[in-house]
């Protein structure tokens, strides 16, 4: 399976936000890596800017660039507003949801509980973490894996249900992606606007 397997500590300082969860590192060194990272003078151009909101979500989600590519021609044929469709179609993806609900401390987390056949959805095991979801299916954690202790510390460690889109049960080890969420919903700091003018030109 492909994914990203660099140094995350370096990207998070890059993009100067925790991507991949929290991060000392952004504490001990806030600004950018390399021998021009502490320079308040950097000046980029349009297109440098719109490449790196598209990095920024590609490392977010765990996607490489031909995943992204592929599901950004997915949101611009389908109907409605492509950055809404693009959010949405990052949103419902089974790895990023079972992070969401508390069952990993973070997506890669998630995305190996899912390809190690842990998450169940709709009562059939799916180890695909690109799987799209769909309003109305439920996801379970194998009942052969409910006591996993990387899922019971994530979801000991884990807030309150603040996703309006899905509905959980901890205690259960299930839950509901209710509907796909709003733009407004979505936590992630990505200036959608951006990546869909890189992608037309």
């Amino acid at each position: 399976m492909a994914r990203y397997t660099g140094p995350k500590q370096k990207v998070a300082r890059r993009f100067k936000e925790p991507i991949f969860g929290p991060s000392k590192a952004l504490e001990r060194k806030p600004y950018g890596p390399g021998e021009h990272g502490r320079s308040r003078f950097t000046r980029k151009s349009e297109y440098a800017i719109q490449l790196d909101e598209k990095q920024k979500a590609k490392y977010t989600y765990g996607l490489l660039e031909r995943q992204f590519r592929n599901l950004y021609k997915k949101a611009n044929s389908q109907e409605g507003v492509t950055g809404e469709n693009l959010l949405k179609f990052l949103e419902s993806r089974l790895d990023n949801t079972v992070f969401r609900m508390g069952f990993a401390r973070t997506r890669r987390q998630a995305r190996q509980l899912v390809s190690h056949r842990h998450i169940v959805v709709n009562d059939q095991i799916v180890n695909i973490p690109s799987y799209q979801l769909q309003p109305g299916d439920i996801i379970t954690v194998r009942p052969k894996s409910s006591n996993l202790e990387v899922i019971t510390e994530a979801l000991e460690h884990s807030p309150k249900s603040k996703y309006k889109w899905l509905e959980i049960d901890k205690k259960k080890q299930i839950g509901k992606f209710l509907h796909y969420p709003d733009m407004n919903e979505i936590p992630e700091n990505i200036n959608v606007q951006l990546i869909i003018e890189l992608y037309s030109k």
